[in-house]
């Protein structure tokens, strides 16, 4: 810690958004985690680590994770994956994580705990301090031959923590207490040094003053978050405030249902604003009590509502990645982790689309949207029929026959794909999206099939529509030349 700084001061706080957001990526570790893809698990932690690297109950379930991963076969990372992880940068965030994902594929190492450790003090992520500390000391203990240096490290970190000058003392008597710890441990390995001898006696006797008097308890988290409380309330942003109405809206509906736990309205409003908070740990209370009716009643809307949630937990965990991916455009790891996660979220709404489709009927968008799921799962085949079916329902008309000829497309059914796009095209009198959609895929059915002059018309009506319009310039540049043409689009 920086000499003459309290712990308050060096501590990095992180928003109740920015821990929200990471949630959605804990969520999907653990659910793939569950599935017994470790190595995905541990890319989602990391992710949401890197957006709030002080959720200790995220570390323990990452370390949880990598400890299921060396039980199951898994190997550490090769010594090419181990240099893209420098923790030498001047990023103490980032040598933070790197040490951890390294950890996460070796759990025994000590150097890489070490490494967390370090860098967390040297960062102002004390909570993480904290957690790791521990693990560090055990496993250090444990070796074979364990390190002295190590134990200094921890005993000088604690002391580091401990020693806080605040104006009144914020301290926590468990630091100086792991500080004599780690000491004792350390002089037990070297008795003969008198210096550290003296320090352990130290120690031993600040953690006697200050036990009982100055008791903090919780996390840095927490303490952090009460201090100057009247200088909070004032900086409170208008999203805390509002989840502090939410906050009494539950309440109260909870009272409400407690009264009457018979009348299905009075559960729905309890379940619309548990949902509304958008947070895991409400939103599982909401999906509890649905769970709960659907098996008491097997009417299947509570089931619905149920799926609704998850639905919109992925899309949250989705628009997370999309962030991450938009400010990490090199991240080719986090690129592909990322198609991963897009088709996991679309079995999982295809399967559910399917269930509701199943449950009712009648109701022909279900059906739509299975059917767009199969479509971006390469479902082609299985997506014909259903989007020919949702053809009845005039919302879906003109969206189903377009992905009908793009599926004809990609089967390479290139006859059946002009015959659908092109009817589509001339019946179709909006110059909107879907009508450069639907020329331009009725153009790329032509060209593969060979028709190029009616693949350049077709382009050469998309760019009169739309100039950038995806790749068309090139392509009908291309054609163009090819039959000796005019390259320009006229």
């Amino acid at each position: 810690m920086q000499a003459g700084k309290t712990v308050a001061d060096q501590y990095q706080a992180i928003s109740e958004e920015e821990q929200r957001k990471a949630t959605s990526f804990f969520e999907k570790g653990r659910s793939t985690a569950a599935t017994g893809n470790f190595d995905y698990a541990i890319e989602m932690f990391m992710q949401g680590l890197q957006i709030d690297p002080e959720n200790v109950e995220a570390h323990q379930e990452l370390r949880d994770i990598s400890l299921k991963r060396k039980i199951s076969g898994g190997k550490g990372l090769g010594m090419m994956e181990r240099l893209k992880f420098k923790t030498t940068n001047k990023d103490d965030k980032l040598n933070m994580l790197n040490a951890e994902r390294m950890l996460a594929f070796e759990p025994g190492d000590t150097g890489y705990m070490e490494g967390v450790l370090t860098n967390a003090h040297k960062g102002g992520f004390f909570d993480t301090v904290m957690w790791i500390g521990p693990i560090l000391q055990k496993a250090n203990a444990e070796s074979k031959k364990p390190e002295f240096n190590k134990y200094i490290v921890l005993k000088d970190v604690y002391k580091s923590l401990a020693m806080d000058n605040s104006t009144p003392p914020r301290v926590k008597p468990e630091l100086f207490k792991r500080a004599t710890n780690a000491c004792q441990l350390a002089a037990q390995l070297k008795p003969d040094e008198m210096d550290l001898q003296t320090e352990l006696k130290n120690l031993g006797a600040l953690h006697t003053q200050v036990e009982g008097k100055y008791d903090q308890g919780g996390s840095f988290r927490d303490s952090i978050k009460d201090r100057d409380t009247q200088e909070k309330l004032q900086a409170q942003d208008k999203g805390v405030q509002e989840l502090g109405v939410m906050g009494k809206l539950i309440n109260d509906a909870e009272a409400q249902y407690r009264l009457d736990p018979t009348e299905p309205g009075k559960l729905m409003k309890l379940v619309d604003a548990l949902e509304k908070t958008e947070h895991p740990d409400y939103e599982g209370r909401a999906q509890e009590l649905l769970e709960e009716w659907f098996q008491k009643t097997k009417t299947f809307r509570y089931r619905k509502r149920f799926g609704e949630i998850q639905m919109r937990q992925w899309r949250r965990m989705e628009q997370s990645q999309i962030e991450y991916l938009n400010a990490n455009k090199d991240d080719a790891e986090a690129k592909a982790a990322f198609e991963d996660f897009r088709r996991d979220k679309w079995e999982f709404e295809l399967n559910e689309y399917n269930l509701w489709a199943e449950n009712y009927p009648t109701e022909t968008s279900f059906k739509f949207y299975a059917a767009e799921r199969m479509f971006r799962l390469g479902k082609f085949e299985d997506s014909i029929p259903v989007f020919q079916n949702a053809e009845a329902d005039a919302k879906f008309r003109t969206k189903a026959r377009v992905y009908q000829g793009r599926a004809f497309y990609e089967l390479k059914f290139y006859d059946e794909a002009v015959d659908t796009l092109d009817a589509l095209v001339k019946e179709y009198a909006n110059q909107d999206d879907a009508a450069k959609e639907m020329r331009y895929w009725a153009a790329r059915a032509h060209e593969d099939r060979g028709d190029t002059d009616v693949a350049i018309k077709l382009y050469s009506a998309i760019v009169r529509m739309e100039f950038n319009y995806k790749d068309v310039q090139i392509r009908i540049r291309k054609l163009r030349a090819a039959a000796g043409g005019n390259a320009a689009a006229t």
